[in-house]
């Protein structure tokens, strides 16, 4: 739950933060192909793993 909360806050640090360059990222996202938006989820989803991994090696 702990990490839930994180991701909330972390995602909405922009749209609070700048609005319109949210806005704009938000609708250049929509026009990219589906090919396009799965790599970037996949690209996420291992950096997160990643640093997962590397804290916790760093905490041990």
């Amino acid at each position: 739950m702990l990490a839930f909360a994180l991701m909330f806050v972390m995602e909405g640090v922009l749209p609070f933060v700048l609005p319109g360059l949210w806005r704009e990222s938000f609708m250049k996202l929509s026009q990219l192909s589906d090919g396009q938006v799965r790599f970037i989820g996949l690209t996420a989803m291992a950096s997160g793993l990643i640093l997962l991994f590397l804290f916790n090696q760093a905490s041990e």
